[in-house]
């Protein structure tokens, strides 16, 4: 029990040590009465039928989709850092992430691929889209979590060099004021030999530029 109480008062984020920290069914609570008031401020009843139990609906789920928020990076890679003496490029591509604007709190979901040089070590496959999943369950801007994917990476195993990209519709952008459906934003994150070598950017780029606009077209 007491275990479990610890990680219930985990922080959320590493950067705001000062933050409140809720025990799991009272965030829900608390979601819930928001999302209740919306409701109303919107002119609809939260006791019709249709929505008597969608503030609780939308709570829980919103804490499954901002789930990066309650995990840590230890967590993420649990040991999966293994000595290994390769020094070609590693490309993992195509990941499919889902992430929550932080300037309207609306969805914002496409493609990440991830590039790098080891230099004695190297991730657990499985960990790279662990890491991009990491960053894109939380309230983002593309560009912030291109360049936190791309020094996580740095952090945990010191590469020769980093390369992201991602490429992803925004319904901040589709749904409201501008309402262009069909614009993709498109972020870029190098560092080391990718930083310093335009052939190697240009051979990341042309790798995942083969099969990323396919696949986020069919998300």
């Amino acid at each position: 029990m007491a275990s479990e109480e610890k990680n219930n008062r985990k922080k959320i984020d590493n950067n705001h040590e000062d933050e409140v920290i809720y025990f799991p069914e009272d965030r829900i609570e608390i979601i819930k009465n928001s999302i209740e008031n919306i409701i109303r401020a919107i002119g609809d009843n939260p006791e019709r039928e249709g929505l008597r139990k969608t503030p609780e609906r939308y709570a829980r789920a919103l804490t499954e989709v901002l789930s990066g928020y309650f995990q840590s990076p230890e967590e993420i890679i649990n040991g999966a850092i293994f000595e290994q003496d390769y020094s070609g490029m590693v490309i993992v591509k195509n990941i499919r992430f889902f992430s929550m604007c932080e300037h309207h709190i609306l969805p914002f979901f496409g493609i990440c691929s991830a590039a790098y040089f080891p230099q004695g070590k190297i991730i657990g496959l499985s960990k790279i889209p662990r890491i991009v999943k990491f960053f894109a369950s939380r309230l983002q801007v593309q560009e912030r979590m291109t360049e936190q994917i791309g020094k996580f990476i740095e952090e945990a195993i010191n590469p020769e060099g980093v390369a992201v990209h991602i490429s992803a519709y925004h319904l901040c952008l589709a749904m409201r004021g501008a309402k262009k459906e069909d614009v993709k934003m498109e972020t870029l994150y190098f560092s080391g030999k990718f930083e310093r070598d335009f052939e190697l950017k240009k051979i990341f780029l042309q790798q995942i530029r083969d099969t990323s606009s396919d696949n986020i077209n069919s998300i």
